[in-house]
């Protein structure tokens, strides 16, 4: 349909107006006219009605034609002007084309003359137009590229990419006046698209589609091409986008790497070729915003990193150089206690560090050292036993043998109970260091710490190793003690448990099982076992029968019993008397009962020790504790003798004790015990020669020479 052109009509004849105003309409049906007989009328009507061309007379009373189109040309100075005059001649002519009228035309009878104005108002009024356009299109893409500026300014300061894309997604909308815009980013873990951002009006229309993945569609196409796509009729294409049934025409301009934006239209063919152009340098605006954006976030990332690294670092070498000094003072310590005192002292004399408190208990925290703190928190630790959280991180430590963090205890459910004396001490990190060695755990040592997730990784690490240096040396003084001190502990247990190696012999053999001597080695353990008359054969083909027995034979076959050399894996048992230093002095089965004397240092925890056997072995328990007294001399010359022997002295030694060798008549031979310690007879009497050598030399003080 013809948009309609409106024409006023000038002339102080009032019929001849609206004659000519009546012929107009009648030549063309697009023509609206209006006729006013004044230059004053026609000037009040431009200014309430959107006219388009005016036809004016040139002879009026008050104010002629030229005088009118004057007063029109102030006010827009392109409006199409047809003089429309019975007065004609060359200087009116002339002085009218001087004036700048669109078209003059005199008067000529006959109606060809109006058919004449309805074409020259025609062709007027469509230049005009096209003018008017091209000006208004001037001006609006000025306008843009005035946005556009200002919007990369924004999109240069803006300080994530969320607000690059909300602004790009804006500026769209307000340059192109199209109702749906969105703009999407590319996800590289998911391979796939995620909306950025909308407009509101393209949130009023529809639903944006919240991921676009491979293959969904124009807008993933266009971003897999890397080149603007347009799309004049997306229903003609083929494939409608998903989420997206609103959009007849489609822009979609990728970001590079970044992702997407998409401009789309209700009617058909929306984006003529300046607004393509437009959003093509919104794209790139945008897509520099987001490289920028992006090495901005990777340097501040790599600051941040640095910063904590530099921060990580300095906490590193301050809690080194509290190891360093922890290592030199437990170095001079000569006892567990002045260890234990000199680790809390060191850890809570720190910046690091508020407080530290020791613990040789793996069930209930029961504080026996401590440094930073008042009694009144000892005391509450104490009174809340096992369910204090602090015995939970320290049965945790101990489990694992590696340090246990509380990070926070302020948000802790399971540290709510300290909340007051958090705040009260000033701590948020509480951790525990195991105490331990390659046989035996001492406890742990628990530290707080001001801040709240205060250690890292390498600190962890660090306090993990100091905790096994201290325990080397709490071990170390403890058996420098037991050797130099004549008090030794002796406990007595019975075992009624299946799993005993000599109940379960027991099942087999039904007279007295004695252990008489034990060669521990690294690998495997040398027990020398009589037995009141055995049934020999069952008993020899227990090798086969159980995978703990390594080889089994006889030693010596008497008239009440016989000795045999039993090689086992290390047991359960076996490894917790390595844990605790203990050693057997006597073992009997008899009745399935296992009687067993052990001789400890007078340090140890027995109720510890006993607990840990009884964990392997439930059907265990304490019958007798006493406390024995040998001589320090005795005690000496034991350490010296395992001093001066070597390994295979020793055992050629003890071999030949066990079984019988010393007694007579001999109750074993070399030969005998040359094939239970699987060496040749010369071998054996070598070593067992050199062993009583230097027994002899240090029993007579002799020169070993």
């Amino acid at each position: 349909m013809t948009e309609t052109m409106r024409v006023l009509v000038v002339d102080n004849d009032a019929r001849f107006a609206e004659l000519t105003t009546t012929m107009l309409e009648r030549e063309r049906d697009d023509i609206a006219a209006t006729d006013v007989s004044s230059a004053d009328e026609a000037l009040d009507v431009l200014e309430t009605d959107p006219i388009e061309c005016i036809v004016s007379d040139y002879d009026m009373p008050s104010t002629n034609g030229l005088e009118l189109l004057e007063a029109v040309r102030e006010r827009d100075p392109e409006l199409p002007f047809i003089l429309f005059t019975g007065k004609g001649s060359e200087e009116i002519a002339s002085e009218a084309i001087a004036a700048g009228v669109t078209q003059y035309l005199q008067k000529q009878p006959g109606s060809d003359r109006f058919t004449l104005l309805a074409n020259q108002i025609t062709n007027a009024v469509s230049q005009y137009r096209t003018e008017t356009e091209l000006r208004e299109n001037e001006r609006r893409y000025e306008r843009t590229l005035t946005a556009l500026h200002d919007t990369t300014r924004d999109l240069m300061r803006a300080g994530t990419k969320r607000e690059i894309y909300e602004a790009a997604v804006e500026t769209a909308g307000a340059i192109l006046e199209v109702p749906i815009v969105s703009a999407y980013r590319f996800e590289p873990a998911e391979g796939a698209l995620a909306h950025a951002a909308s407009t509101a009006e393209t949130r009023q229309l529809l639903t944006p589609a919240e991921t676009i993945g491979r293959g969904d569609g124009l807008i993933w196409e266009a971003f897999s091409e890397g080149e603007p796509q347009y799309y004049p009729n997306v229903r003609a294409a083929g494939v409608t986008d998903v989420a997206d049934t609103v959009s007849r025409s489609k822009l979609v301009v990728p970001l590079g790497t970044h992702g997407v934006v998409v401009a789309g239209s209700e009617r058909p063919d929306r984006f003529d070729e300046s607004m393509r152009e437009l959003l093509y340098i919104l794209g790139a605006n945008t897509e520099a915003a987001l490289d920028r954006a992006e090495r901005e976030q990777l340097l501040r990332e790599h600051d941040r990193t640095l910063t904590e690294q530099n921060e990580e670092l300095t906490r590193l070498n301050h809690t080194n150089e509290i190891v360093r000094a922890i290592n030199r003072g437990i170095a001079k310590a000569s006892t567990r206690e002045e260890i234990e005192r000199t680790v809390c002292q060191r850890l809570a004399e720190t910046d690091r560090y508020l407080c530290a408190w020791i613990t040789a208990g793996q069930e209930t925290p029961s504080p026996t050292v401590w440094e930073g703190i008042d009694v009144t928190y000892v005391d509450r630790v104490r009174e809340d036993g096992a369910g204090a959280p602090e015995a939970a991180l320290i049965e945790r430590a101990l489990e694992t043998e590696s340090v246990q963090v509380a990070e926070n205890v302020l948000d802790d459910e399971a540290w709510a109970d300290r909340r007051k004396a958090a705040l009260t001490y000033g701590y948020q990190t509480v951790l525990a260091v195991p105490l331990v060695d390659a046989e035996r755990r001492y406890g742990a040592i628990v530290v707080h710490a001001p801040q709240a997730d205060a250690i890292s990784e390498s600190e962890r690490e660090v306090l993990g190793e100091l905790g096994e240096t201290i325990g080397h040396a709490i071990r170390s003084v403890e058996r420098t003690q037991a050797m130099l001190t004549d008090s030794r502990l002796e406990i007595e247990l019975e075992c009624q448990d299946p799993q005993m190696l000599f109940n379960r012999i027991g099942t087999i053999a039904s007279g007295t099982i004695t252990l008489e001597g034990i060669i521990d080695r690294a690998q495997e353990t040398v027990l020398f076992v009589s037995i009141e008359e055995p049934p020999i054969d069952e008993i020899l083909e227990l090798a086969e029968r159980w995978a703990v027995v390594d080889s089994l034979s006889v030693v010596s076959d008497g008239e009440e019993s016989t000795l045999f050399e039993v090689t086992i894996t290390p047991t359960p048992f076996v490894e917790i008397l390595r844990e605790y230093d203990a050693h057997v002095t006597s073992t009997t089965t008899s009745d399935d009962v296992t009687t067993i004397a052990l001789s400890v240092p007078s340090q140890i925890d027995t109720r510890a020790l006993v607990e840990s056997i009884q964990d392997h072995y439930p059907e265990t328990k304490l019958t007798a504790r006493r406390e024995t007294t040998a001589s320090v001399s005795s005690t000496r010359f034991d350490a010296r003798l395992e001093e001066s022997l070597t390994a295979k002295q020793f055992e050629a030694l003890q071999a030949a004790h066990y079984s019988g060798f010393f007694e007579w008549p001999r109750e074993s031979t070399g030969e005998d015990l040359a094939a239970a310690l699987d060496v040749t007879p010369p071998t054996y009497h070598y070593h067992l020669r050199a062993a009583q050598r230097k027994l002899v030399t240090l029993a007579f003080g002799l020169d070993s020479n």
